[in-house]
């Protein structure tokens, strides 16, 4: 299998249109057309990490954090990104990143925590907007079958929990072919007059050119009329971080205890707890103070995230307990997270995990 079938897939969960402007997810050394040999997963793309994928016989290593953020002026052995650069290069091991476009979808980093501590009714803490838009056609009524099954199979018509979502709407339509034309019904140089249907459905934005892909080999016409739609609207399952509700409300000092024993915590950093009972929680790995206002917002009574500064601790203002648990710490389970996407789609595949504990965060207690 080619490296490519693989990530091909896993894009179809994270699809890298979904990260952040600054971000450099994707392929970062490597040829996708290379047959896969294994593939291991890691939270970080160290030189030690690359050459236990090596040592291990797997030459993708996908991982959560870009080892190359920003433009490269020289690949210097004298850095610990040069050296996992040259590492990559010399033992042919092609390293992907899945890092905020896996962050911004529910299935991906916040889902997977919002998992751990069992939390219910979980949607984005921030959700995205501008990742969908509609598309218009028209059909004759005798198609119609034929063009809706081709592009729904191509993604379009996915409204939440629902799919195969459409909109039809019965009129007359009519056109006139000229000459050089080859029109499937009517003769050049008569206006014909068809029963049609106006379909309309949204879809996610990175799927467009599949989908207008379907519509066009599916449709009957020589030239397929259709119309396409920016949208406003926002999407659950879509956004920064990640809230939810526990089954049952936990005092502040018992779900501190429950976190700190599920992420395996030496210490959490946290603002005064406010003498209240824990019931909706939101979370986000990684860098999370920019989404502090959202979790106000949302109503949470706890938000947990990492890399909070000390001004930044204040803004939580007597609203919510916020808990900066650390970066690596909040990320850790990333790594069983891309284990199982990739074992699901691929049973029959070798797939490891790094043994490698990359955080270089450490506590004297």
């Amino acid at each position: 299998m080619k490296l490519s079938s693989i990530i091909n897939v896993l894009e179809t969960i994270a699809p890298l249109s979904f990260q952040e402007t600054y971000d450099n997810s994707g392929w970062l050394t490597g040829d996708p057309s290379w047959d896969c040999k294994g593939i291991m997963v890691s939270l970080d793309a160290t030189e030690d990490v690359v050459m236990d994928a090596f040592s291990k016989g797997c030459n993708l290593l996908v991982v959560h954090h870009p080892i190359i953020f920003s433009g490269l002026k020289r690949i210097d052995p004298g850095n610990y990104v040069g050296r996992a650069v040259i590492a990559a290069i010399k033992h042919d091991v092609a390293i992907y990143a899945m890092h905020t476009n896996l962050d911004n979808v529910i299935e991906g980093v916040n889902g997977k925590i919002a998992s751990l501590l069992n939390l219910r009714q979980v949607v984005s803490l921030r959700k995205r907007e501008g990742v969908l838009r509609q598309l218009v056609t028209y059909v004759p009524k005798a198609h119609l079958d034929q063009v809706r099954n081709s592009i729904f199979n191509a993604g379009a018509g996915h409204v939440g929990l629902y799919d195969e979502c459409g909109f039809y709407l019965s009129g007359t339509g009519s056109f006139r072919a000229n000459e050089g034309a080859d029109p499937f019904i009517g003769k050049i140089g008569e206006r014909h007059y068809e029963d049609e249907v106006r379909m309309e459905c949204v879809y996610f934005q990175h799927k467009e050119a599949e989908i207008l892909s379907a519509l066009k080999t599916a449709h009957p016409y020589e030239e397929v009329a259709y119309q396409l739609f920016d949208l406003p609207n926002s999407v659950n399952s879509i956004g920064s971080g990640a809230v939810g509700e526990l089954e049952e409300a936990i005092n502040e000092k018992d779900i501190l205890l429950k976190i700190k024993e599920i992420f395996g915590l030496e210490v959490i950093r946290h603002t005064p707890l406010l003498g209240k009972k824990v019931r909706k929680i939101a979370v986000c790995g990684g860098v999370g103070s920019f989404l502090i206002k959202d979790a106000i917002r949302a109503g949470a009574d706890l938000y947990i995230t990492s890399d909070v500064k000390y001004h930044e601790f204040f803004d939580a203002d007597g609203h919510l307990v916020l808990a900066d648990i650390g970066h690596f710490e909040s990320e850790q389970f990333t790594i069983q997270l891309l284990f199982d996407l990739l074992i699901e789609k691929f049973p029959n595949f070798a797939v490891l995990k790094s043994g490698l504990k990359t955080n270089p965060i450490q506590y004297f207690i």
